[in-house]
């Protein structure tokens, strides 16, 4: 029988301390989070416990953590009682039920549904139940106990009368009553999201416009609550009335990039989000985010086509775009000067926004299980070569033989863990390059004498045709190298006894391509029935994930390093990007 105890683990830990306070929280909002908690009103009593002795940088990283699982309705409505900075990443990304939304809303402040009203995937009785709140959510909120005379403020105002029929948010909202006397009108100070409401921005226009008015005997100016009530009745839309007409968001831009390919220039959208941008690597400049598609072109000094863009905010560039770019040299020197390309809204056909993660998976979920693995590994792997090594002691001869096949065996695990790691990496774009100039040659003799003794047992012969001229790459050091190693040790572990698997290496700027021949067990069908390829397991040399999976990584990774794998009849080139010699502006292959 197995079971989870994971909930009691947490309980049972000390967290009188800050640390173990703040270990606690991520670990129960991490459980909660992904619905593996059975006792969920437990996990949210004790989070209630925790939360005054957790950071608010803390809370709100669990919040926004929240993005990549699928939290359950209890769990949402704990964060969204938090702060605004806490409770706005959860209710941007949560998806629940629409009663459980319905039942959600009152307890929400009129900012926590104000973030909702800015969604476009609720159901549309959600939708209608947060119209329903009205003008309840233009009430100034007033806090009990507050000194209004304490700090000043610069302006203040007082909320219109609540219609009797509206609905009242079940939080700290003291809304003024309709027969309620001025003299009992509360004092409240305008705050951040307060200003940014019309009604009061307009009454703030009229209390500056004209000569600063006498305040009355508690606090607040008569002609202010005048003007509010007046602005919000022109406002306000009469039963009925159609809703105002949505400007249509732009369709298209015009862009241009200096050298660095560091956007310098805008038109048709705003520019504040895009200028600035650097399209040199897959990142992420704060709201704007962009696929490696023209880092790659930017590497190669070519043009692109189709990369995505994902712009963050209101204005009118934000959204999905689709980016398409050309490669500009100045005409004296022949020196690379940029790119001059369109955006454009992605088709029906095509999606510029990435995947909803999976509840139960994704690349953050496979992150962890690498992490949770690889620890124990490393400690299997050390301590079977202290036992090999007779560090700890003699041993006999033939527990140094179980030893040092546990250790080869446990390295081999490793090597399918890192490649793990570096698969979810490259799904969750987090996978981190450091790009150099890297001779090809001697990397590519370095990969193959490694793989001399698998050879050796597979029967498979390794012959590589010197290239004509030296050639050099860009890239990260240690990513090409897995890529190669794993490319070729997949290749020989399929080839047969007294099978020739040959290797070339040619210059085809802007790229070096280099060509293994395909072994006859890998001639399958088509190209996606080899990338499925599981393998043997049982196989010496096999790799531990399948075939397939080692080609897919290798095509991966690749694209990530600005080239690509292609799969041919007869054999595999892949290609990388060639180094630039940036004296001239063009590719160097002496």
């Amino acid at each position: 029988m197995r079971f989870d105890d994971s909930l009691k683990t947490i309980l049972s830990a000390d967290a009188t301390t800050g640390f173990g306070a703040q270990s606690a929280w991520r670990q129960l909002v991490d459980l909660a989070g992904r619905r593996r908690i059975a006792d969920l009103d437990a996990a949210i009593a004790r989070l209630g416990m925790l939360r005054g002795s957790v950071p608010v940088a803390v809370r709100a990283a669990s919040g926004r953590a929240l993005a990549f699982a699928d939290p359950p309705a209890p769990l949402v409505g704990f964060f969204a009682e938090d702060d605004l900075a806490i409770a706005a990443p959860v209710l941007r990304t949560a998806t629940l039920a629409a009663d459980d939304w319905v039942a959600l809303l009152p307890r929400l402040s009129p900012a926590g549904r104000s973030v909702l009203r800015h969604r476009r995937d609720l159901p549309a009785s959600v939708v209608r139940a947060l119209e329903s709140f009205g003008s309840t959510d233009f009430v100034i909120h007033h806090r009990p106990g507050a000194d209004a005379s304490a700090a000043p403020a610069p302006a203040s105002v007082v909320a219109p009368p609540v219609p009797a029929n509206d609905a009242v948010p079940a939080n700290d909202a003291v809304p003024v009553r309709p027969d309620a006397p001025l003299s009992e009108t509360p004092f409240v100070t305008l705050g951040t999201i307060t200003r940014g409401l019309p009604v009061v921005a307009e009454a703030l226009r009229r209390h500056e416009a004209g000569p600063p008015p006498t305040p009355g005997p508690n606090g607040f100016v008569i002609s202010d609550l005048v003007a509010r009530i007046d602005a919000f009745n022109r406002t306000r839309p009469e039963p009925g009335e159609a809703a105002p007409v949505v400007s249509t968001p732009p369709e298209g831009f015009r862009f241009e990039t200096d050298a660095a390919g560091v956007i310098r220039w805008v038109e048709g959208v705003g520019r504040a989000a895009l200028v600035g941008v650097g399209l040199a690597r897959a990142s992420s400049c704060g709201p704007v985010r962009i696929d490696a598609t023209a880092g790659g072109a930017l590497r190669r000094r070519a043009d692109f086509d189709d990369a995505r863009l994902e712009v963050d905010g209101q204005g009118d560039a934000a959204g999905s775009w689709r980016l398409s770019g050309t490669a500009t040299f100045e005409p004296r020197t022949g020196r690379f000067s940029g790119f001059r390309g369109v955006g454009r809204r992605p088709r029906r056909d095509q999606s510029a926004t990435p995947p909803v993660p999976a509840p139960a998976g994704g690349a953050d979920s496979l992150r962890q299980l690498v992490h949770e693995l690889r620890t124990p590994t490393n400690a299997i792997a050390g301590f079977a070569e202290l036992i090999g090594s007779e560090l700890l002691g003699p041993v006999s001869p033939a527990y140094r033989e179980r030893a040092q096949s546990i250790h080869a065996q446990a390295t081999d695990l490793i090597g399918a863990i890192e490649d793990l790691d570096t698969a979810a990496r490259i799904e969750g774009g987090a996978l981190e390059l450091r790009p150099t100039t890297i001779d090809l040659a001697p990397l590519v003799a370095r990969v193959l004498a490694d793989l001399a003794p698998l050879a050796a047992i597979r029967g498979v012969a390794l012959a590589v045709e010197p290239a004509a001229q030296p050639l050099r790459i860009v890239g990260d050091d240690r990513a090409v190298e897995r890529l190669l190693s794993r490319l070729a040790a997949a290749l020989v572990a399929a080839g047969g006894n007294g099978e020739r698997i040959g290797v070339t290496m040619l210059a085809d700027a802007p790229v070096v391509a280099i060509r293994f021949d395909r072994p006859h067990a890998l001639r399958v069908a088509d190209d996606a029935t080899l990338l499925s390829l599981d393998g043997d397991g049982d196989a010496v040399g096999a790799p531990l994930l399948g075939t397939g999976f080692a080609l897919r990584l290798a095509r991966n990774l690749a694209a990530e390093l600005g080239g690509g794998l292609s799969i041919a009849a007869d054999g595999l080139t892949l290609r990388l990007p060639m180094a630039v010699d940036q004296s001239v502006g063009q590719a160097s292959i002496n």
